[in-house]
């Protein structure tokens, strides 16, 4: 898929496929390089959320990040595709297509769009030391149930963090981590167990190109 024909599809064709009840994780990100940390996750959350599938949102650019390293969409959706590898993720470009620059857009068209599916946003750790920062993010919060994939060390920041102790207590035990998708927001998780300390960041070379 070319970053320049990506506004020319259309929803149905950039918004993947489903089925009525199914239960959706959204990972949202640039994806600048897509990396084996974001399957892990994504494999993860299927697991512990009892998930049906889960839907990487490649993002144009991210708003909270300098896009002078930003590698082209058409790039990043291909390298995506590469390293999900598990029919149970599909890779999407739907906010270049619809025209979204924030999250919470994002979601509202999402929530329209398919109103009988069980949406999950998935983040790091590191989202939620900063999700405070982001554009209308107790709406986020309170459309669609949240889960939080522990990334040591950041696991005290985040939970110490301004959205992390405005949300405390709509927190619901690990151990009811299945029941997530389901559940009225605002409601989330903060799940543990998964180690990983790969990032995109990490992966650049000091001229922004990809490892």
């Amino acid at each position: 898929m070319k970053e320049a024909s990506a506004a020319s599809l259309s929803v149905a064709q950039a918004f993947p496929p489903y089925s009525d009840g199914m239960r959706i994780g959204l990972l949202g990100g640039s994806f600048n390089p897509p990396h084996l940390a974001h399957r892990a996750i994504s494999l993860f959350a299927i697991k512990r959320l009892k998930l049906d599938r889960v839907w990487w949102l490649v993002t144009p650019g991210n708003p909270l990040k300098d896009p002078g390293a930003l590698h082209a969409l058409e790039q990043r959706m291909q390298r995506a595709r590469e390293v999900a590898e598990d029919p149970r993720i599909d890779v999407t470009c739907l906010e270049s297509v619809i025209g979204t620059r924030y999250t919470v857009d994002t979601i509202n068209f999402m929530r329209r769009r398919a109103s009988q599916l069980h949406f999950v946003w998935i983040m790091g750790a590191d989202n939620l030391a900063q999700f405070h920062r982001w554009q209308n993010w107790q709406r986020i919060a309170m459309q669609i149930p949240i889960a939080v994939i522990d990334r040591p060390p950041q696991s005290f920041r985040a939970l110490t963090a301004p959205a992390g102790q405005a949300l405390a207590r709509y927190r619901i035990p690990e151990n009811r981590a299945s029941r997530l998708a389901e559940l009225r927001p605002p409601a989330w998780v903060f799940l543990t167990g998964l180690k990983l300390n790969l990032s995109s960041t990490g992966l650049r070379n000091p001229d922004g190109s990809w490892k």
